[in-house]
């Protein structure tokens, strides 16, 4: 197993939410069709089928500048189940091939086929990615489209996955990376944006093919200024660097409110429902919080925030929605915009023993406990008295991380 060569199968499912939206509906299909968490003028969207794509809406546009491009366009709430449900059966089909899979999104995948059966191991990778999309059509919906990229890592798989959208199968191989990278500019490549072309412009790399040719001391002296300009020269050349998972830094929610004219108690109230959902989501992960960061905005004015370094770690719903009410006390009513982040994230509560310990392992017991019930019953079956009415705060599928998709939504 150890001298297998290490081949990667990426697969990104097309137009994810509003893809799974048309399946569900077939009347939807063929039409421009986008995705919001709420049916509101100042909703965002946060995805878009392929046919309202080609009109020009694009994921984080507003609702109101997407009506000015088409009036035609068909909105949909999100319906986290539907989602989930797909998300599922696609790690199901993933893992059929492959003791090593790994969730990028939830709707984007790698296979590591050396860690595959043998029987696996030995077929042509293109017919494995031609499989799947059949798999994809017969147990999950016959509209439902995926990408397939095959290299021998995760850089240049997930470029091949890239290459042709929608419904692609590409391969990139020692044999036609140059031929490939003849056809792409700089920001065709996973993670080169603006500010990276413009340093590798300053010295006088343009094209793809200039940055495969640069050799390593560039890479590192001249553009990186440091051992990434080595993970650079390794990923262009196939080989894995991309393979670790970095820790969670920070859990935090933002809401856009439903309108300008709530009371400071509506908005308090959905302050204290975002403080749950981001306890929960700690807690999920078995972490606690040190840092509590609350800020808010209204329409073109810098936001209002402000934050607090606790002494000791917190992770408990009254906890963490104590600190907030504090916090809130201090900044201006916000009328457009209010987000809650927990940050200085440790993996145990405090070392020193409280004088209250016995009141903190009985609050410790109960959040447990409600937990449990609504991951087992449903998002929210128990919650505190100071959300009531705060259910237009829906709890967001988490479209860019699977970190909490196991616990967080039901």
């Amino acid at each position: 197993m150890n001298e297998r060569k290490q081949d990667i199968i990426y697969i990104d499912l097309n137009s994810c939410f509003a893809t799974i939206e048309q399946q569900a509906r077939p009347m939807l299909r063929g039409r421009p069709v986008a995705i919001t968490n709420r049916i509101t003028p100042n909703s965002c969207i946060i995805a878009a089928s392929y046919e309202a794509k080609a009109l020009g809406i694009k994921v984080g546009m507003r609702r109101r500048e997407a009506d000015a491009i088409c009036k035609d366009v068909i909105y949909a709430e999100t319906e986290p189940s539907k989602y989930i449900f797909v998300h599922e059966k696609f790690k199901s089909i993933m893992a059929d091939y492959s003791a090593e899979t790994t969730m990028k999104s939830i709707d984007e995948g790698l296979i590591d086929l050396s860690a595959a059966p043998e029987y696996v191991y030995r077929r042509p990778r293109a017919e494995i990615g031609r499989e799947i999309k059949q798999r994809l059509h017969d147990e999950i919906g016959d509209y439902m489209r995926c990408n397939v990229g095959i290299a021998s890592n995760r850089f240049l798989a997930k470029l091949a996955g890239e290459l042709h959208k929608p419904d692609g199968l590409d391969e990139i191989t020692a044999d036609n990376q140059r031929d490939v990278f003849a056809t792409l500019k700089l920001q065709d490549l996973p993670g080169i944006n603006v500010r990276m072309e413009a340093r590798l412009n300053a010295v006088g790399i343009f094209t793809p093919l200039q940055l495969l040719d640069a050799d390593e001391e560039t890479l590192v002296k001249m553009v990186c200024h440091s051992i990434d300009g080595t993970k650079w020269y390794k990923r262009l050349r196939g080989i894995e660097v991309d393979d670790s998972v970095s820790d969670i830094k920070s859990i935090g929610r933002q809401y856009v409110l439903e309108h300008h004219d709530f009371s400071r108690a509506d908005i308090e109230a959905r302050i204290l429902h975002l403080a749950e959902d981001v306890g929960y989501r700690l807690r999920s992960k078995n972490l606690y919080a040190r840092g509590i960061y609350l800020w808010g905005a209204n329409h073109e004015e810098p936001p209002y925030h402000t934050s607090t370094i606790l002494r000791e770690a917190i992770h408990s719903d009254q906890d963490i929605q104590r600190v907030v009410r504090e916090l809130f006390a201090k900044i201006a009513t916000p009328t457009q915009i209010i987000g809650v982040t927990l940050y200085k994230l440790q993996s145990h509560p405090s070392e020193q023993l409280s004088l209250y310990q016995d009141q903190i392992q009985q609050q410790d017991a109960i959040c447990s406990a409600i937990d449990q019930i609504n991951f087992r019953f449903g998002a929210r079956k128990i919650h505190s008295a100071d959300t009531l009415n705060t259910e237009q705060v829906k709890t967001k599928i988490p479209f860019g991380s699977t970190r909490y998709l196991d616990r967080a939504i039901s």
